[in-house]
């Protein structure tokens, strides 16, 4: 029996804008909340959604079906989302050595104010400060902290997206944990001592 993932591809394949327009449907979401997840900007968020679909329009072809459609996906967003910090950081770094040599930046502060579909809004405040402190961690560390708890991967499903083994990622997983807690405590002691 065919499933509804190789026909989706097959129509891409094939050109068909439809098979597109489907694909769009059923994963842009998913594309878009790992996204927001990993740069913590709508704006940024949105450009990397639109690339991410460019990229599976353009490199459709080239899918083997060794993995499934949303493995691939969520493979082409991460390094979609990581790029565009690793852009970001080169940005404000040149925007610096400008400063320094009397260079006027006109650049806007970042946006660290964004909406993820699956925080409630009472728990918004406690999410910020999860956010804040999830782009302290390593990069692999932070993936799969993301890729389990906000998008509810297993352990398997982010093994294959991270193209590693399943110890690695509970390794991964371990000191993800063990290092938040580190940085969540003092957020956490103020918080609730005064209560």
């Amino acid at each position: 029996m065919v499933n509804q993932s190789e026909v989706l591809i097959d129509k891409l394949k094939q050109g068909d804008q439809a098979g597109f327009t489907a694909v769009m449907d059923l994963y842009q979401d998913m594309v878009y909340n790992t996204a927001i997840s990993i740069v913590q900007n709508a704006d940024d968020a949105d450009d990397i959604t639109q690339e991410v679909f460019v990229q599976v329009y353009l490199s459709i072809k080239s899918f083997k079906g060794e993995s499934k459609l949303s493995t691939w996906l969520y493979r082409i967003t991460i390094s979609k989302a990581l790029d565009h910090e690793k852009k970001k950081k080169r940005k404000k770094r040149f925007g610096l050595v400008q400063s320094l040599f009397g260079y006027i930046d006109n650049e806007q502060p970042e946006q660290t104010e964004f909406n993820h579909q699956g925080v409630q809004l009472e728990k918004k405040e406690n999410a910020a400060e999860l956010f804040k402190a999830l782009k302290k961690l390593p990069e692999n560390q932070r993936i799969a902290f993301t890729l389990q708890k906000l998008e509810g991967q297993s352990n398997q499903e982010i093994a294959e997206i991270m193209n590693t083994s399943l110890y690695a990622v509970e390794s991964l997983m371990g000191r993800a944990k063990a290092n938040l807690k580190k940085l969540l405590y003092n957020y956490y002691h103020e918080k609730y001592s005064d209560q």
